[in-house]
C-alpha cells in the first residue's frame, strides 16, 4: 500500500520528516518497506533561478534573437540571448543558469552551458513554462509579478515542494489502516496529537428524491448510501488532483472517477459512480445474481455469475460486482450529466468470495474484503460530493439516502490494567495505558476497580478480546520500550515498590502549572552536536546524515524545537521534557534519564498593567528550586556550572553526584541549532533525583516559638569570590543559629578597587530554646567577621 507523506500531513499535524514517520510507522507495526522521493516535475526546478532584465537588445547578426543582461542576484549580470518575442528590459523571468539540468515537457532533459549563438555570448536561458515542465505554453517566456526578487529559487516561488511515497506491509487483519486517514489515526495515537478529517460543513442535499434503492439482501450489504448530482461536466482533473494519484500510483482517468478514488485512497472508503441516465427503470436493487446469469465488467470480460454474488442492479439488468468491479454499460463517459454515487457498506465475508470466484482483485474488494467502517459510508459520500460539484460543477440534487435497516453494533468489553501488564511483562502506568486506549479512538465508557469497560469502533475490526487491547497499548507504547531482563531475580523480602511515574507526573503536573509546555523529541540527531563524539552511540544504518547518532543531551533536540518555533514568530517558549540521553562509556552503553527545563523570549508577556519581562537566570533559578522543593530535597552544594555546557550558571550537587545543571545556552549551541534569542535552560539527572527522593526521611517539628534576628554586612570582596563562599565560611562558623543567609545587593564599578566588589548579606539567626540577647548576637557576628576576613579576604564595609 502507498502512503503519500503530503496527504498524509493533510491529516495530521506533524513536523516529522519523513524519515522520522517511516521510522515511527514501523515502530507501531505498519512496517514500512521503502520509502520513495517523488518529485512534483521532473528535475524539481533545481538550478532554475528569479532573474531581472536589466537590459534588451537586438542581436547585431539575428533579426530574431535579443541579446539582454539578467540580474539573478549574483555580483556579476548575465549575457543571455533570448529568442522569445516578448521578452523586455524590466522584467522578472526564470533563468536557467549554467550547468543546470533543464526537463521541457516534451522531449530530452538538457544542460546548460557556455555557449556563443551567433558569435554572442550566452551564459544560460530565459525560460518558457513548457521549457521546464511548468506548463504546456511556448507562445514566450515566463513574465512574473514585478515586485519578485532575483536570485529566488523557483523552487521556493512556486512553493515546490518534494514529496516521498511509504510503501507498507499492510498486514490481513490491519484494515482500519489502508488509507491515509487509517494511518494518520496510528501515528496521531502515536504523537499525542489528534487526527484530522476534511470539513464536511459546506455539504448542502439536494431536495429531490434519490433514485430509490431496494436492498434484497441486508446481510450481505448491511448499509447503502447514495445521493444524485445533477449537472456535471465530465472533463480531466486538474493537476493538484492527477499529480496526488499518479504520486500513489494510480491513473487518473476523469474528474469523476478521480474523485471516487481520491476518496477511496484517502478515508478508506470505496465509491462508486453511476451514469444516471444509464439506470434502467429509475431503481437500484441490491440482490444476489441469479445462477449463469452474464455480466460484462469494464475489462470487457463477460463473466458468468454464481447465486452467492452479489450484485447491483437496475431493473433489468446488473450494473456492477457489489464491492468487486464495475460493469462496461453504467460507468461514466464524456456524455455523462447526471452522476448515482454509490457508498456502501459489503459484508466481508461475501466480497471476499466473490473476488476469489472470479479472479478480481481491486483496490476496493481489498478493502472491503478486510473489513471498511459502516460509519463512513455517508461521510464519505458527502466528502466526495463537494469534490465532485467543485471540479466537475453541477449541484447535489437529492437527499442524501442511507439505507441501513440494522446498524452494526460496535464491540464492548472489559479489560484489566494488571492483565494487559501480565500479558506484557511490564509495569506500563495505568495512565498511560488509558491514554494510548483513547488515543487510538477507543471509548472508555467506565472505570472500576483497576477495570475499563471500553467501546471499540466499528473500524477496527480486529480488537474484540483483551489480548487484542494489550496488543494495541504495546504497539503505541512501543516495543523497544519494553526492557528486556538479562537474568531473573527473585527474593522472599518485601519492600514496598518506589513509582518514578508518579514522582514524573508530579512534576510535570507543576510545571505545566507555571505555563511550561511538554515536548517530546526525536532520541535521533546529529553527530555534530556531540560535545565528545567518542561518547556518541553511532547508528549503523542511518536513514540520514542529520539522524546518525542517539542524542547525549536533551538540548539540541529542544533547541530545534526553539528555533523552529521562534521562525514561525512564536518566540516566548518554556518548554520542559522528560527523555533518556545516551552514552557509549568504556566500551558500555549508558543510557541515563533526564528532566530538561528551559526558557526563552519573554517570561511574562506585556500587559495593560505591567511590561514584559524577559527571561532570566533569575526566573529560570526560581523553577529549578521549585523543581527540588517539591520533590523536598534539600541540604545539596552549590557550585559553578562548567564551562563547556553553559555561558554562566550553577549546579547543584552531593558529594560527587550533581543532581542539575542550569544557566545561559552557550552561544555556540545556539548559533549551530539556529536560535537568535538567548536561552535559559536546567539538565536534571532525573535518575539521580528519584534515588534522592527514595532515601528522603520526613520530620514533623513545631514552629519556633522564639523570634528570629537579621543582621546585615556589607562586605568588599575578590571578584573571584561566589556567594555560595561566603555561605560556606558562614555555616561552618556557626550552624545551628544561622537560619538563612541571602544577598540583597551587588555592586561593582569604578568607585571600588580594582579587582573588587561588594556584597551586601542578610543574616537571620534565631535559636529553637531561648530568646538570642544582644550579646550573644554580637560575639556571633564577630566571630563570623572574622572568619570571613580570615577565609574569603573580605572586608567589612562600615
Amino acid at each position: 500500500m502507498k502512503i503519500s507523506y503530503k496527504w498524509l500531513k493533510s491529516f495530521v499535524d506533524t513536523t516529522l520528516s519523513p524519515e522520522e514517520i517511516s521510522l515511527a510507522l514501523t515502530g507501531i507495526g505498519l512496517e514500512v518497506e521503502s520509502l520513495e522521493k517523488v518529485q512534483a516535475i521532473a528535475g524539481g526546478l533545481e538550478g532554475l533561478v528569479v532573474g531581472e532584465v536589466l537590459t534588451c537588445a537586438q542581436h547585431p547578426n539575428a533579426d530574431r534573437l535579443r541579446v539582454t543582461t539578467v540580474n539573478v542576484g549574483e555580483a556579476a549580470a548575465l549575457q543571455i540571448v533570448c529568442g522569445a518575442p516578448n521578452v523586455a528590459a524590466g522584467q522578472k523571468v526564470i533563468v536557467a543558469t549554467v550547468g543546470t539540468t533543464v526537463y521541457p515537457l516534451e522531449g530530452e532533459p538538457f544542460k546548460i552551458s557556455k555557449s556563443k549563438i551567433r558569435s554572442e555570448v550566452s551564459e544560460g536561458m530565459i525560460c518558457a513554462e513548457d521549457e521546464i515542465g511548468l506548463g504546456k505554453s511556448h507562445d514566450g517566456i515566463m513574465v512574473l509579478p514585478a515586485d519578485t526578487v532575483p536570485g529566488t529559487p523557483a523552487k521556493r516561488y512556486f512553493n515546490l515542494e518534494d514529496d516521498f511515497v511509504f510503501e507498507i506491509g499492510l498486514t490481513p487483519n490491519r484494515a482500519d489502516a489502508a488509507s491515509h486517514l487509517g494511518v494518520a489515526r496510528d501515528l496521531a495515537a502515536f504523537l499525542r496529537t489528534g487526527h484530522k478529517f476534511p470539513d464536511l460543513g459546506r455539504f448542502e442535499p439536494g431536495t429531490g428524491t434519490a433514485i430509490p434503492v431496494e436492498l434484497e439482501d441486508p446481510a450481505a450489504c448491511p448499509r447503502y448510501s447514495s445521493l444524485l448530482i445533477s449537472g456535471v461536466i465530465v472533463r480531466d482533473s486538474p493537476d493538484w488532483l492527477k499529480d496526488q494519484l499518479k504520486v500513489i500510483g494510480i491513473r487518473p482517468i476523469n474528474n469523476i472517477v478521480d474523485v471516487t478514488n481520491y476518496v477511496l485512497h484517502g478515508l478508506g472508503q470505496p465509491l462508486h459512480a453511476f451514469d444516471a441516465a444509464r439506470i434502467k427503470g429509475n431503481k437500484v436493487i441490491v440482490r444476489k445474481a441469479a445462477k449463469g446469469e452474464k455480466f460484462i465488467t469494464l475489462d470487457g470480460v463477460e463473466r458468468s455469475m454464481s447465486a452467492e454474488d452479489l450484485m447491483i442492479c437496475n431493473e433489468s439488468e446488473p450494473m456492477c460486482i457489489a464491492g468487486v468491479f464495475g460493469g462496461l454499460d453504467s460507468g461514466i463517459s464524456e456524455t455523462t450529466t447526471e452522476v448515482f454515487l454509490e457508498s456502501a457498506y459489503f459484508n466481508p465475508v461475501s466480497v471476499r468470495k466473490t473476488a476469489k470466484r472470479h479472479t478480481l482483485k481491486t483496490d476496493a474488494s481489498f478493502r472491503f474484503e478486510r473489513g471498511t467502517d459502516p460509519e463512513m459510508t455517508v461521510p464519505a459520500l458527502k466528502y466526495a460530493a463537494l469534490l465532485i460539484t467543485e471540479l466537475a460543477g453541477g449541484k447535489v440534487s437529492s437527499l442524501v439516502d442511507d439505507q441501513y435497516p440494522q446498524p452494526v453494533p460496535p464491540f464492548e468489553f472489559a479489560v484489566r490494567y494488571d492483565h494487559i501488564n501480565r500479558l506484557i511483562g511490564a509495569e506500563i502506568p495505568a495512565q498511560e495505558i488509558r491514554a494510548i486506549i483513547e488515543a487510538l479512538g477507543i471509548q472508555v465508557l467506565a472505570e472500576v476497580n483497576g477495570q475499563l469497560h471500553l467501546r471499540v469502533p466499528a473500524y477496527k475490526v480486529d480488537v474484540t478480546r483483551e489480548v487484542d487491547i494489550t496488543e494495541e497499548v504495546l504497539r503505541i507504547y512501543g516495543y523497544d520500550n519494553i526492557a528486556i531482563p538479562q537474568k531473573v531475580n527473585a527474593s522472599l523480602a518485601y519492600s514496598a515498590k518506589p513509582d518514578p511515574e508518579n514522582t514524573q507526573q508530579l512534576i510535570a503536573d507543576l510545571l505545566a502549572a507555571n505555563g511550561f509546555t511538554e515536548i517530546l523529541c526525536n532520541s535521533l540527531t546529529k553527530g555534530a552536536y556531540s560535545r565528545n563524539f567518542e561518547e556518541a552511540v553511532q547508528i549503523l544504518n542511518p536513514l540520514s546524515s542529520d539522524l546518525n547518532v542517539l542524542r547525549q543531551e536533551l538540548l539540541f533536540p529542544a533547541l530545534e524545537s526553539v528555533a523552529y518555533n521562534q521562525n514561525r514568530k512564536n518566540a516566548d517558549l518554556k518548554f520542559f521534557e522528560f527523555g533518556k540521553t545516551y552514552r557509549l562509556v568504556e566500551e558500555k552503553y549508558v543510557e541515563s534519564s533526564r528532566l530538561l527545563v528551559l526558557l526563552s523570549g519573554n517570561a511574562r508577556t506585556e500587559q495593560w498593567n505591567r511590561k514584559a519581562q524577559t527571561a532570566n537566570f533569575y526566573q529560570l533559578k526560581a523553577v529549578v528550586d521549585g523543581v527540588m522543593g517539591r520533590l523536598g530535597l534539600s541540604g545539596f552544594q552549590t557550585a559553578e556550572a562548567p564551562g563547556d555546557t553553559f555561558a554562566y550558571g550553577l549546579k547543584y550537587f552531593r558529594g560527587e553526584k550533581v543532581l542539575v545543571s542550569f544557566g545561559e545556552a552557550l552561544p555556540a549551541d545556539r548559533k549551530a541549532t539556529g536560535v537568535e534569542k538567548a536561552v535559559f535552560y536546567a539538565d536534571f539527572d532525573w535518575q539521580a533525583l528519584i534515588d534522592s527522593t527514595r532515601k528522603n526521611k520526613i520530620f514533623n517539628k513545631d514552629i519556633p516559638k522564639f523570634p528570629s534576628v537579621r543582621r546585615d554586612l556589607s562586605l568588599l570582596i575578590d571578584q573571584s569570590v561566589v556567594f555560595d563562599d561566603l555561605k560556606s565560611v558562614v555555616y561552618k562558623t556557626e550552624r545551628k543559629l544561622v537560619r538563612d543567609i541571602q544577598v540583597f545587593d551587588v555592586y561593582q564599578g569604578e568607585k571600588l578597587p580594582a579587582g573588587k566588589k561588594s556584597y551586601a548579606i542578610s543574616l537571620t539567626l534565631q535559636d529553637d530554646e531561648q530568646t538570642l540577647t544582644d550579646q550573644k548576637i554580637d560575639a556571633l557576628m564577630q566571630k563570623i567577621i572574622g572568619n570571613l576576613e580570615k577565609q574569603s579576604g573580605a572586608e567589612i564595609r562600615k
